[in-house]
């Protein structure tokens, strides 16, 4: 996606397919209308990874960091081949940002304790650093406890002094941040500007389109789930119809879609 200047990449980690039921509450009822989401045998294709943003000024931006290197057990990790697929070395990233602090986010922050991007800032959310890392935050998310994984305030130590939090607003020119909490208390949704033109990332606001179809339905990791489905209703009402690209991490292939409006039911397509 380009939007202006600023070339938006995913970059990918890893991909699968999952029973709908792991990432989402909704019933095999509720999924027959959307099953054009599933794959022939009724898994959820699921993407793990994030975006590379080139071309925002003097920046050259990682939106998310997937699962790292813990996901060589499940065959992925490939976060790093992905960008050296691109010409992209580690040393050349400027800033991370960091939608919210799951492990399935955070994964390729550091490797063997040493910081993996050595010149890059490293951004998030206050209200997400104190929850998951300050003591007498957070404990492990469920994907954390499920393969194993040390928690996110274990995962981020080594970077805890290159942090810097953020809030809401510009962070550089064509990077805005947009708190969207529920799925964590400072999830956060980066758009993406240059003049009249925008691209949404949602971070795990959304992890499969269906739930801006469904905004009621509830993601089995959101952190608050009735403030999380308000934050989804909010964007989905706010981008339905504006012809706005949106796309996700979790998103099958990370690839961007936009909300029309149809009649009676919203509807998403792809490109």
């Amino acid at each position: 996606m380009r939007v202006g200047g600023i070339d938006i990449v995913p970059v990918s980690d890893g991909s699968g397919a999952v029973p709908p039921s792991l990432l989402l509450t909704a019933s095999e009822k509720d999924w027959e209308p959307h099953r054009k989401f599933l794959d022939a045998g009724g898994l959820l294709p699921m993407e793990l990874g994030g975006f590379l943003l080139r071309g925002p000024e003097d920046h050259v931006a990682l939106v998310d960091l997937g699962l790292g290197p813990l996901g060589a057990k499940i065959g992925m990790a490939h976060f790093l081949d992905s960008l050296a697929a691109m010409d992209v070395a580690p040393a050349d990233i400027t800033d991370v940002l960091l939608t919210h602090l799951h492990i399935d986010h955070i994964g390729w922050a550091a490797r063997d304790g040493v910081v993996t991007f050595p010149n890059a800032v490293y951004r998030c959310s206050a209200a997400d650093w104190s929850y998951f890392v300050d003591p007498g935050g957070a404990g492990a998310a469920p994907l954390a406890e499920m393969i194993g994984a040390p928690s996110e305030a274990e995962m981020l130590e080594p970077v805890a002094d290159r942090i810097e939090p953020w809030g809401e607003g510009t962070l550089f020119p064509g990077v805005d941040l947009r708190t969207a909490p529920g799925h964590t208390p400072g999830s956060t949704v980066i758009v993406i500007s240059s003049g009249t033109e925008r691209a949404v990332l949602l971070g795990d606001v959304v992890h499969c389109p269906v739930e801006l179809l469904e905004p009621d339905w509830e993601a089995v990791s959101d952190v608050d789930p009735e403030l999380a489905r308000r934050t989804r209703e909010a964007l989905a009402r706010e981008y339905e119809g504006t012809d706005v690209p949106m796309a996700a991490a979790h998103f099958e292939g990370m690839q961007f879609g936009r909300l029309i409006a149809g009649q009676g039911r919203r509807q998403w397509v792809m490109g």
